[in-house]
């Protein structure tokens, strides 16, 4: 993606809000052994969803003369509906304990709700309850995966002829088509770091909320959710304050100190925000009582079109194959040697092209040694890092910079200055990864340069990218999604949506797709697939896969279809395929 921005010269500043904090997971929700989970948490939402529940939301409760067991499946079934203060919930409680118990907290997510009767009396039943927890919705509606088991003890009693709890742990647990059926997923959108575009921060929002424009706004105004917050630029001062939507117009005060430059930033994020949410197309904001930006009354996407957080990769991105050592440019239907010395090599291992025409190279030197070449296509390329092993290069937004791994250990960054074609290089600190085990051999940086993707023993890891005051670079808050690969996992790549395409060496479900959250990992078609799938590369209109006999692509925006087709002028070629980006 180009970094040529027409407003470069805006400086921004950094979203700074207040974040509540939420007590340990584990131990709100008791369960046994009070396994700690992490207590990330953003602002306060699935609290407020109770504020502006639909009212024609039904409230269920409990069929009469229902076994206990199945009163207790409905109960956490009803656990999904947060309407009037969770009563749906409630009603399957006993009154003893009904207003008393509490929410509030994180949701645990978990594949499915195991009940065991463990006390079978006539008037009273104990049960334990087991799950494997998957994630969790921390406060502000965040996905948070997880990966530990859930147990817990309910008790109930007949009461007036009908089965009710009266004793069991704080706090929600939900099966994961529960949460599907309940919530959906909605973007907020901040500014990263790099200045220059538009970072997706994925919401669950209840879907019985009647207005889902301002509970977006709200969240907007408290900012990224914790894991992300490293990688965003704060813009919005701390005295920032929504004060809702009255005669279509969503009203603020608190912004007397922000520039007209630092308006319209929050204005492109209030927007494309509220527009990707379909809640409208023209927006009217005011900020301390006169237009949030000078001379726009009224503002649509066609305002901030630059800021497009779809159109971070070009829909024409060229495609490139890497066959027998050398580098082919695909075009049509044909293939040919690229216009650089790569495309007469035989020992080219891997590389990435930037949309500004920068290629990044590893080539093979010896068995034990391996290079990184790096220049403007069709001129010479520079000597960069040698190593045992190094890992396919990957591009910064900017086209200037890339990064690589090197002996599967080291995350290094190359950078190319555009004025001076001069090089820099740079370890990246990935201290905050210390908790992971296993070599790096996979690292993708996301279109927005925000997220960064790995594959570690076969494993897919998110992590987060910071850059210090110093200028350096650091990976943080990495955690494992698509638990279901398995040790499974061989390549992946960025979709132009923000989610992951991963290529496994799994025979039955060889191509997965992972939310960006990590909230779900769906297998993708592949009837004509055979694995291992050992390269992947996504265009906005296209995936590409390398399977154990050639080079195949579906249509982005048909994965339902089960058969992937050979790419034209690389028929019979197993080849790896690169999408300059």
């Amino acid at each position: 993606m180009s970094s040529n921005r027409t407003s470069q010269k805006l400086r921004f500043v950094r979203f700074s809000r207040s974040v509540l904090a939420v007590t340990s997971a584990a131990c709100v929700f008791a369960v046994a052994g009070c396994s700690t989970l992490p207590h990330n948490t953003s602002p306060q939402v699935i609290g407020t969803f109770q504020k502006r529940i639909d009212p024609q939301v039904e409230i269920t409760g409990p069929k009469a003369g229902a076994d206990a067991d199945l009163i207790l499946r409905e109960f956490y079934t009803a656990s999904g509906k947060p309407a009037s203060n969770y009563e749906s919930s409630r009603n399957f409680l006993a009154d003893s304990i009904a207003e008393t118990w509490d929410p509030t907290g994180s949701m645990l997510v978990v594949d499915s709700i195991d009940i065991l009767t463990v006390d079978n009396g006539a008037d009273r039943r104990t049960f334990d309850v087991r799950g494997n927890v998957i994630g969790s919705l921390v406060d502000g509606g965040a996905y948070v995966p997880r990966s530990i088991k859930y147990e817990a003890t309910i008790k109930m009693e007949k009461i007036n002829d009908q089965w009710r709890i009266v004793d069991l742990p704080a706090g929600l647990v939900i099966e994961r088509n529960d949460l599907r059926n309940n919530y959906r997923p909605l973007s907020l959108y901040f500014f990263g770091q790099s200045e220059q575009s538009l970072v997706s921060d994925r919401r669950w929002l209840y879907t019985g909320q009647q207005s889902v424009d301002t509970e977006l706004v709200t969240l907007l105004l408290e900012g990224p959710n914790n894991d992300l917050r490293p990688a965003i630029s704060e813009l919005v001062p701390a005295s920032a304050t929504f004060l809702g939507k009255e005669d279509g117009v969503y009203r603020f005060s608190g912004m007397n100190s922000m520039s007209q430059e630092q308006r319209l930033r929050f204005a492109a994020s209030l927007v494309w925000t509220l527009n990707n949410a379909n809640v409208g197309s023209k927006f009217k904001a005011t900020a301390d009582g006169s237009p949030l930006i000078d001379g726009l009354d009224e503002m649509t996407i066609d305002d901030f079109a630059e800021y497009n957080p779809s159109n971070l990769v070009n829909a024409d991105a060229k495609l490139y194959a890497i066959n027998n050592g050398a580098l082919l440019e695909v075009s049509g239907d044909k293939a040919a040697p690229s216009g650089t010395s790569l495309g007469h090599a035989n020992n080219l291992q891997s590389a990435d092209i930037s949309a500004e025409s920068i290629v990044a190279a590893v080539q093979k030197n010896s068995q034990t040694e391996y290079q990184l070449k790096m220049g403007k296509m069709g001129e010479t390329l520079s000597d960069h890092l040698k190593a045992k092993t190094l890992a396919r290069p990957t591009f910064e937004p900017s086209g200037q910079a890339i990064w690589t791994v090197v002996n599967g250990e080291k995350v290094v960054r190359v950078a190319r200055s555009a004025a001076t074609g001069e090089f820099s290089q740079n370890e990246v600190d990935t201290s905050g990864m210390d908790n992971i085990k296993g070599e790096i051999s996979v690292i993708r940086l996301s279109a927005t340069g925000a997220r960064v993707a790995m594959l570690i023993g076969g494993n897919v890891y998110i992590g987060i990218v910071a850059r210090g005051n110093n200028g350096d670079y650091h990976i943080v808050n990495a955690h494992q999604v698509g638990l279901e690969m398995q040790n499974t996992a061989l390549s992946l790549d960025w979709m132009s949506d923000g989610s992951l395409l991963v290529g496994t060496n799994n025979t039955n479900s060889p191509v997965w797709r992972i939310e960006q959250d990590g909230s779900s990992a769906t297998t993708l078609a592949s009837g004509n697939i055979t694995a291992p799938v050992v390269a992947v590369a996504a265009s906005p209109t296209m995936l590409y896969i390398t399977d154990s006999h050639a080079l195949l692509q579906l249509p982005a925006e048909s994965t339902d279809n089960s058969f992937w087709r050979e790419v034209s002028g690389l028929q019979g070629l197993r080849s790896s395929p690169i999408v300059a980006k």
